[in-house]
């Protein structure tokens, strides 16, 4: 509120506008270089994210046999196929069980040698490396390296011939038993170290007086990291949480299809496998982009499901 005297003693008062009495007109002051920088980014994430989702969407709609065949519109047919579809129950199932162990053996125990080698013991930078080693590691050749492992008479069977144990050998990637197992070995091996070396970064924010108090009043390590470690960090321990639940839903395909190709029958087939074998084997594009849209559904309430879980013990 500003006050003008006019001649004749009149007193006028005027409400003050603020930003506006600058003479700016309202469509400056509103676009900022703020907005200015964003937009490319803005515009990136509605081509490149928003854009596929909402085609994944549209082609679930049609009846499309391979890229370059005719297609036809069928609505919500495909969701009717897909879901009274077995493969799909069983390849649910796979994906749930593969999660269910992935996850919860993961996580802690990548935060236990996490913690272990933030405390900086003999060799440590040789174990970060040895730890690391696996994540950069390309999946064809950690397939490779375990289709050796697996074979009928491959390591793993060498092994428990000389320890006695022949009678327990069996083709591990061939039988209905363990052919999920051995999908599920090869992430634990591969994520494991490579998740632990980010929690020892983590980790290192914390000061080390804090554990040299907590030594004083005769806490040991396991309590040192699970009443001490663990609280400070546990936003991040959901975060790596969270990127592990979408990374082991999103792409189990490639291990899938070089360690098993989903089988014997559908017994290692996992919803994102799912996905690349209709499309690209059995050319039925719109049922696979309709498992597609079911998954993208399943890993949004799956998020949503740890942050609260996450919120609820912070």
């Amino acid at each position: 509120m500003s006050t003008t005297i006019l001649p004749g003693n009149v007193v006028e008062e005027t409400l003050d506008t603020g930003p506006a009495s600058s003479g700016l007109p309202v469509a400056r002051r509103r676009f900022s270089p703020l907005t200015l920088f964003t937009g490319p980014a803005l515009l990136w994430y509605l081509t490149f994210m928003i854009g596929p989702l909402l085609a994944m969407f549209v082609i679930s709609l049609f009846k499309w046999p391979g890229l370059i065949g005719k297609r036809t519109f069928i609505g919500l047919d495909n969701y009717s196929l897909v879901l009274t579809d077995p493969v799909f129950y069983d390849a649910l199932e796979n994906t749930a069980i593969q999660i269910a162990v992935v996850v919860p053996v993961m996580i802690p125990l990548a935060f236990m040698l996490g913690y272990y080698l933030q405390l900086r013991p003999r060799g440590h930078r040789i174990l970060s490396v040895l730890f690391f080693t696996p994540g950069l590691i390309s999946i064809s050749a950690k397939a490779l390296v375990f289709v050796g492992v697996f074979a009928p008479n491959g390591l793993l069977n060498a092994i428990l011939a000389m320890v006695g144990l022949a009678d327990a050998s069996r083709p591990w990637l061939a039988s209905p038993g363990t052919a999920l197992w051995t999908v599920i070995a090869v992430d634990l091996w591969s994520g494991i170290g490579w998740t632990a070396v980010l929690f020892a970064a983590r980790l290192t924010s914390v000061s080390p007086e804090i554990y040299e108090a907590a030594g004083l009043d005769g806490a040991g390590h396991w309590r040192r990291m699970w009443l001490i470690a663990f609280p400070m960090c546990k936003d991040f321990f959901g975060v790596m949480t969270m990127l592990q639940f979408l990374w082991t839903l999103f792409t189990s395909a490639a291990l899938v299809l070089l360690l098993t190709r989903g089988g014997p029958g559908t017994s290692s087939t996992t919803l994102s496998y799912l996905v690349y074998e209709k499309a690209f084997q059995q050319q039925q594009v719109g049922y696979s982009q309709t498992v597609g849209v079911l998954l993208f559904a399943i890993g949004l309430l799956g998020m949503i499901f740890i942050r609260r879980l996450i919120r609820q013990k912070s």
